[in-house]
């Protein structure tokens, strides 16, 4: 890095390109002084409308049409890429051969055969690579995460492990398709690739690997609008329920993995609840500021604590006020700039590419399962 300064680049300025240049932007309000600073640099998309965007972020000098200009350019030293996941195989290649590195969007490929030749080819290069997973950095996520990683035998036996994420707007049949919405572009996995690695994730960075999966999976609305007067298929995945079985200390462990896009009231909704004989931990951002802990004694109880803005992370941010998905995207990109400069320390980091892979692993199981009616093994 030159000056201790990361530089991203910018492959897709849609949604997410957005978010991820906003949170660039306050930057300054981290202070951990390990971390190196970081600026937006470049910024590619085919779109002019989204290209003219960025010129209102003052640290971007380049703004192309043309990846390979933004991948050439020796001023750039990694690139997010957030692209419909039938074009990541390709433009993640394009990033590790110019010698930068990768922070992937999710689902890391379109399937389980894309996702291994990515991490093989990351391998292969030496890049530092990691996949998008934003909601586990919210304060909620991390308070899980320390709670499952430092005090896991306080649970007694684990009883159950339940985790999605949840979205109601595709029950609006008036919506106009997307790119998600199609297999040839989304995947065969479809909500699975969608929504699963923010699921997936914590879970399997506590090293809770399903043994099998029983899926059961639905499709919504065949046809949606095309947004040009007519209508269009949409055949993939829109809700998906993964019956999993893992071991845990010896003991088997059900673990239910939720993932929807028809899910009536739920607006954006992820959570992850952990069960046991003795202790259990449950978080939702449907109540973004609380945190459940669950004790047992001669009766059982819930305790409540409201969750103010402790990071992983450390910002100017008051502990008082209240975190958003915005301070999570933040916590992420601060991740991953700690981790590729060797000081993320006992902090949570981003998914590795071998979780990745192993999450394309369980929703090939899946699709397995509920074609065959059965569980099936990982």
């Amino acid at each position: 890095m030159k000056n201790d300064v990361l530089r991203w680049g910018i492959i897709g300025g849609g949604l997410m390109g957005r978010e991820f240049a906003s949170a660039l932007g306050r930057w300054f309000a981290l202070t951990d002084e390990d971390l190196p600073k970081a600026e937006l640099v470049a910024v590619c998309d085919l779109s002019e409308s989204a290209r003219e965007w960025f010129r209102r972020v003052p640290t971007v000098q380049q703004i192309t049409a043309d990846a390979e200009e933004l991948l050439q350019n020796p001023d750039v030293d990694a690139v997010y890429v957030a692209l419909p996941h039938h074009l990541h195989r390709d433009f993640y290649f394009k990033t590790l051969r110019a010698g930068k590195d990768l922070l992937a969007e999710k689902p890391f490929g379109i399937d389980l055969e894309a996702a291994q030749t990515i991490r093989d080819e990351a391998e292969n290069l030496g890049r530092f690579v990691r996949c998008s997973s934003e909601l586990p950095f919210l304060p909620g996520g991390q308070r899980v995460w320390r709670f499952l990683s430092e005090n896991r035998a306080d649970l007694g036996r684990i009883l159950e492990i339940r985790a999605g994420f949840h979205h109601s707007s595709d029950l609006d049949a008036s919506k106009p398709a997307n790119w998600k919405r199609q297999n040839a572009t989304c995947g065969q996995a479809g909500v699975m690739n969608d929504l699963g690695m923010h699921v997936a994730h914590l879970p399997l960075r506590l090293g809770w690997k399903p043994r099998s999966v029983y899926a059961q999976l639905q499709k919504g609305y065949a046809l949606r609008p095309d947004g040009r007067g007519g209508q269009t298929l949409c055949d993939t995945w829109d809700n998906a329920l993964l019956h999993c079985d893992l071991e845990i200390a010896g003991e088997s462990v059900p673990m239910r993995w939720e993932m929807k896009r028809m899910a009536p009231t739920e607006t954006n909704t992820w959570f992850i609840e952990v069960l046991g004989t003795q202790a259990g931990i449950r978080f939702s951002t449907k109540e973004p500021k609380t945190l459940y802990i669950f004790e047992n004694g001669r009766e059982q109880w819930w305790k409540t604590t409201d969750l103010g803005h402790k990071m992983a992370f450390e910002t100017v941010t008051g502990g008082i006020f209240e975190a958003g998905f915005p301070d999570s995207i933040l916590q992420m990109l601060a991740s991953f700039a700690a981790e590729r400069a060797g000081v993320l320390g006992d902090k949570f980091g981003m998914v590795r590419p071998e979780e990745a892979v192993l999450s394309h692993q369980i929703w090939q199981a899946a699709l397995q399962s509920h074609q065959t009616k059965r569980a099936v093994r990982v």
